[in-house]
């Protein structure tokens, strides 16, 4: 069940953001296929070789690798602030460029930091679990460089997308119930405290809780959204009859891409894809119960967090329930490192499951 999902949903994925991207590929390259084929090359193709390394690899190997996946987490958030190296785009300083290479660092921290924090969490579980100088002050100290470098980028939906999967991590370690609502309670803090200093989002909140205010400025984009997905109504326009995706709403291909499928397919096949999604969720934390070793328990039910957070984040920023905030809809939005990251943590719990079923 668990590859079948992988496949369906990425496949379906390929099919929306061909539909989505055509009229903004046309108008920018001339080619209505642009975006399909960069996903194709750049995206799909080294999402399967990572998904099928990753898979037949024995991921208990990867808990040796812990203390470089945390060098490497950190080296490719840095990487973004070297000149001639990292690219601003839209006032964010999220990619990094090496000739032809371009990715966003982000996108691969969201497994590598999970690697790390998997791996140190399972080494004497207990006591750093509920620990406060073994356990809680060096989860926050590490956790902390990683939000701070994501903050200055800014990237408000990775850092809460890696943040949250690993207080997720934290909890099925065995953190106490008390101290894991202390770290969420600091988290909105931190977050009530980045809206409050920085303009552009307290703006972006402003047009969360009153988007009618501003629908020609900054409430234009979630306007538009609401325009797309009421559009659609139960059973939606049909496949490729999106309106929204004409040049009125923006980011079509990217965030806003679930707002062009509820457009053209309707409620309730938008329903049966979250649910999906919801079901992909749900067999990485099932495959986490069967590991056969506490890292692996940690490291695929951070992994199955990491999705359904984003998940929410986005489709949420969609409907109106939570501010816009960038993140990219797993396995479905247009942008190479996002699917080739998401690939590889996949094919992670593919190799967790595998090993569960070997040693049983």
């Amino acid at each position: 069940m668990f590859l079948g999902l992988v496949i369906g949903l990425t496949l379906f994925g390929l099919v929306m953001l061909l539909s989505a991207s055509g009229p903004l590929a046309l108008s920018k390259t001339g080619d209505s296929w642009y975006y399909f084929k960069h996903q194709m090359l750049n995206g799909l193709i080294p999402g399967i070789f990572a998904f099928v390394v990753l898979s037949y690899f024995d991921y208990r190997k990867l808990k040796f690798l812990a203390l470089p996946a945390l060098i490497l987490s950190i080296g490719l958030l840095l990487l973004v602030y070297i000149p001639g190296v990292g690219t601003r785009l839209g006032g964010a300083g999220r990619w990094v460029h090496f000739g032809a290479l371009s990715f966003q660092p982000s996108e691969f921290v969201k497994v590598t930091f999970l690697i790390y924090v998997a791996a140190w969490l399972s080494t004497q579980r207990e006591r750093r679990a509920s620990n406060l100088q073994e356990g809680l002050l060096p989860f926050l100290s590490v956790l902390g460089i990683v939000i701070l470098l994501l903050i200055l980028q800014p990237n408000t939906g990775s850092m809460a997308v890696i943040a949250g999967a690993s207080l997720i991590v934290y909890f099925v370690a065995g953190a106490p119930l008390g101290w894991f609502a202390a770290l969420v309670g600091l988290g909105l803090g931190l977050i009530a405290l980045l809206i409050k200093i920085t303009p552009y989002r307290t703006q972006r909140l402003m047009t969360f809780l009153h988007p009618e205010l501003d629908p020609q400025g900054v409430g234009y984009h979630i306007n538009q959204a609401f325009l797309a997905i009421g559009s659609g109504g139960p059973f939606g326009l049909g496949y490729g009859h999106s309106r929204q995706k004409y040049s009125y709403l923006p980011e079509v291909a990217g965030d806003s891409i679930f707002a062009v499928l509820a457009e053209e397919l309707g409620f309730f096949l938008s329903v049966t894809f979250i649910a999906a999604l919801a079901l992909l969720v749900k067999r990485c934390f099932t495959i986490a119960q069967s590991a056969d070793t506490e890292f692996g328990r940690f490291l695929a039910a951070g992994i199955g967090g990491w999705i359904a957070i984003q998940t929410v984040l986005n489709v949420g920023s969609m409907i109106g329930l939570l501010p816009i905030t960038g993140v990219t809809l797993p396995l479905v939005s247009y942008g190479s490192s996002a699917l080739v990251a998401t690939a590889a943590g996949l094919g992670i719990v593919a190799s967790i499951s595998r090993q569960a079923r070997i040693s049983s």
